[in-house]
């Protein structure tokens, strides 16, 4: 069965989306089989991967609240052996809908038993909030994938985030753990990019996944191209740095040394 990786963090604008996309990626150009789910309403993800999200009529909605087969859903991407649920217009009101559907917190994991057993990662790119759309996206996770921008109220976000994986462990997924803290737009030029990632480090020693993320413009235009960095610009320091960082990752969930139980931290 494939190890399935919730990409979370409630505080928006920390590098979700761009995580997905490229560790994704990177791991499929490692020979990895992976699924991508857009989980977001926003839809970035179907349409950094150049898919306009009112082209979609099958997708993760049709999936999570009307209880479609998740195979119906899946389509092909530029990327060989990496594949999609999109998201679309449509996921925009599921949360009011799924309130009053049974098993509303299990919905995704409900639809992930379906899955080709093939399948090696299953990544779901979870929305920026505490809504029920992340609830299932982390529910039906193994693991989660947390990006942290290098700023200044990172350890606030992360705090309020652990705080929150704790209730999820109690209340719907006691087997949820941290496969590794991704920090991103990191400016090797600011003291304070260096003091946050010295102090997620020094607090998350065995969390921390390496290289750092740097803040790369390469890797900030290639949504808008619809193409993930490494097919946009390969040798941009922003697509080296995730092709390094999805194998560090592969190499460490493969060993088990993720299946620690989660970090608990009172920051």
């Amino acid at each position: 069965m494939p190890i399935v990786l919730a990409v979370a963090n409630q505080k928006g604008g920390v590098g979700k989306t761009t995580t997905a996309i490229n560790v994704a990626t990177s791991l499929a150009d490692l020979g990895r089989r992976v699924l991508l789910i857009d989980l977001d309403p926003q839809a970035n993800l179907t349409s950094g991967l150049g898919i306009p999200r009112r082209s979609v009529t099958t997708g993760v909605y049709d999936v999570v609240v009307l209880g479609r087969p998740i195979e119906a859903a899946r389509m092909p991407t530029l990327v060989e052996r990496l594949t999609l649920v999109p998201s679309s217009i449509a996921l925009a009101g599921s949360e009011i809908e799924l309130v009053s559907l049974p098993r509303r917190e299990h919905r995704l994991a409900d639809a992930l038993r379906g899955l080709d057993p093939r399948d090696d990662y299953v990544i779901i790119d979870c929305p920026p909030s505490l809504g029920l759309l992340t609830v299932n996206g982390v529910v039906a996770a193994q693991r989660l994938l947390v990006p942290i921008q290098c700023e200044f109220f990172a350890l606030e976000g992360l705090g309020l985030l652990l705080h929150t994986i704790s209730l999820l462990r109690r209340e719907l997924n006691p087997d949820l753990g941290i496969a590794g803290i991704v920090m991103t737009q990191f400016d090797g030029r600011l003291a304070l990019a260096h003091e946050v990632v010295d102090e997620v480090a020094r607090r998350f020693p065995d969390q921390i996944l390496r290289p750092l993320i740097p803040r790369n413009v390469r890797l900030s235009e290639a949504p808008s191209h619809g193409l993930p960095a490494s097919r946009y610009d390969a040798s941009c320091r922003g697509a080296t740095a995730y092709a390094a960082l999805a194998a560090a990752l592969d190499a460490r969930l493969r060993s088990g040394i993720a299946a620690a139980e989660p970090v608990e931290s009172s920051v």
